[in-house]
């Protein structure tokens, strides 16, 4: 933003000019925005005064301790001496260093917060900063609050040569040892942020937001253009575009970034606070008709809300069900969080290339149980939003953005829930170019030994690897009108019978419905639906669901982590063994 007229320099001016839009801004109106343009929405850089002053709880801030750093390793001079221009900097911004390092708290949630100045020498990264950087993180360890990084500089500090570069393993092995802790760090890219902060601390926090247009990447638009000799897209680089390319978890305006924050912070305190049972009195799944499953003992004792027996189930044929699993209007992962979840926090990009649209997950509080909830996503009965979304049907993208956030989880220690329902894997050319197998055999694996308790809840399809990648856990659920099955009815029947119209036959052999495959010991339990399929009544259908997934977390929230890792090995060891089966047919 350009001053137009400033009356005294202690004073905000009383006109301002839009760089992007050209529009003339009253001075006080243009600080109550927050210094975002009421008109295009730019938001115009902030220094890192103003930036924790808008971020923190008045009052709250303590300046962390200085760390006394060499001032000039190299002796560097240009057309002037480095001292000389860390003078001016120093000067100008009344800053020590280009970063300024606090603590504080954020709507009552303690932070650490470090927010760099790009007044001051364009927030390069050198000694200083990677020292206060370095000493914020230990600071946030020592005290096991979270770190929040307000990152805005152009790269690395040329004049401290290649000690400037190193500032970069340090700054990342502090954020290392913030991981090993289950810190939780934060960071905030505003514009801009290249180079060495791009390529370190900036893009190593579990979480990445992003103002609207702020530009991130690790060389400048115009080192690339030059190098290619190529103009680039209008857009390049910016918050928007990285969004699209799975790189950040959301872009925020500045004025919902408190609220976004509290949200975030809050997970740090999530494992300490659990209730001891999270079915809360007042929610809806405590208050709605037909939500309570007939009393019957699981693996963890009575839970009356979970059908443990096959005779419990309504009879139905296989193609019949197959049906009501495929109907388009039965609720999506989205709808379920809608419903149960507290402070739900969508989270995007596989932090590679790519945000898969058929995979969504984040954060929120379930009956007031923080947990990390995944799941396919197929765009309900809207055909252009289920062609978006590739009607549920992942990438390698998408399941690596599963287990990104898979991965955050067991660093905070929060359960996984996954709601299935899909078709399978997309099977196009460009999934087998990204390592579709590869990213599915990773799953597996992954959820294999995560240290929290899982429960996967097959919603609708659950079809193939593409399903079973979101589905190792300690609990395996199945709605009522639910199916599980190595290859659709349709593929079965054209392989097999060399007939695609012998499906219905094909869905009974192959015992894809929720009884049969509770008599195979493939499933724990099935959720009741309501009367005609969940797509008759979201709510009431969410209710359910709430209720099952409480229940299956109740019975593994005592449980420590080898007991929660040795007891998913077990249970997927024994498929396919003779002792698997009983008799009768069921798991023993």
């Amino acid at each position: 933003m350009v001053e137009v007229e400033n009356p005294a320099a202690d004073q905000a001016p009383s006109w301002v000019r839009c760089e992007r839009c050209v529009t003339l801004i009253y001075g006080k109106r243009f600080s109550r925005a927050l210094r975002v343009c009421p008109d295009c929405g730019s938001h115009a850089r902030l220094t890192a005064r103003e930036r924790l002053d808008q971020l923190l709880d008045p009052g709250s801030a303590q300046p962390l301790d200085h760390v006394d750093c060499v001032s000039d390793p190299l002796g560097f001079a240009d057309t002037r001496p480095y001292p000389e221009r860390l003078l001016d900097a120093r000067t100008t911004t009344g800053l020590r260093e280009a970063v300024l390092c606090v603590q504080g708290t954020i709507e009552g949630h303690p932070v650490v917060a470090a927010a760099m100045d790009f007044r001051f020498l364009g927030g390069s990264l050198g000694c200083g900063v990677g020292a206060l950087i370095t000493e914020a993180a230990r600071t946030s360890l020592r005290l096991r609050i979270p770190l929040l990084l307000v990152t805005a500089s152009g790269g690395a500090r040329m004049q401290e040569g290649v000690l400037s570069l190193m500032q970069m393993a340090k700054t990342s092995q502090a954020l290392a040892e913030l991981d090993e802790a289950g810190i939780l760090v934060v960071s905030l890219v505003t514009d801009p942020t290249y180079g060495g902060v791009a390529a370190s601390f900036a893009t190593l926090a579990d979480v990445i937001i992003a103002e609207p247009g702020a530009r991130l990447g690790f060389a400048g638009p115009r080192v690339i253009e030059q190098t290619i000799g190529e103009s680039l897209p209008a857009g390049f680089q910016t918050a928007e575009f990285l969004l699209r390319n799975g790189l950040v978890d959301g872009v925020v305006p500045r004025a919902a970034l408190r609220a976004t924050l509290a949200q975030l912070l809050s997970l740090q305190s999530a494992r300490d606070d659990t209730p001891a049972t999270a079915q809360a009195p007042d929610s809806p799944a405590a208050d709605t008709p037909g939500a309570d499953a007939p009393d019957t003992a699981g693996p963890g004792g009575p839970s009356g809300r979970i059908l443990r027996s096959a005779e419990e189930l309504p009879t139905s044929d296989a193609w019949t069900t197959v049906r009501l699993a495929r109907h388009p209007e039965r609720p999506t992962t989205l709808d379920y969080a809608a419903h149960l979840l507290d402070g739900f926090r969508e989270l995007h990009g596989d932090r590679i290339s790519e945000d898969c649209s058929a995979v969504v997950g984040g954060p929120g509080r379930l009956n007031g149980r923080p947990v990390m909830l995944i799941g396919h996503q197929k765009g309900g009965n809207d055909l252009v939003e289920r062609q978006r979304r590739k009607f549920g049907m992942p990438s390698p993208g998408g399941y690596r953005k599963a287990a990104r956030l898979m991965r955050m989880a067991a660093k905070l220690g929060l359960p996984v829930v996954t709601l299935i329902d899909t078709p399978g894997a997309n099977p196009g050319p460009d999934a087998e170019r990204g390592g579709q197998a590869v990213a599915i055999a990773e799953n597996l694996r992954l959820m294999a030994r995560l240290p929290v308790p899982i429960v996967a809840v097959v919603t609708g399809e659950g079809g193939s690897g593409g399903a079973l990648a979101l589905a190792v856990a300690n609990r395996v659920l199945i709605c009522a009108n639910g199916i599980y099955s190595v290859i659709s009815p349709e593929g079965c029947a054209a392989i097999l019978w060399k007939d695609a119209q012998a499906a219905p036959t094909a869905a009974a052999a192959l015992r894809v419905d929720a009884g049969e495959l509770l008599r195979l010991g493939i499933v724990d339990g099935v959720v009741p639906e309501p009367p005609g399929g969940a797509h008759t009544d979201h709510l009431q259908a969410a209710a359910l669901l709430g209720n099952a997934v409480t229940a299956a977390l109740d019975e593994l929230k005592p449980w420590e982590p080898q007991r929660l890792l040795s007891e998913r090995r077990d249970r997927f060891h024994r498929f396919g063994l003779d002792s698997g089966l009983s008799a009768e047919g069921g798991a023993r």
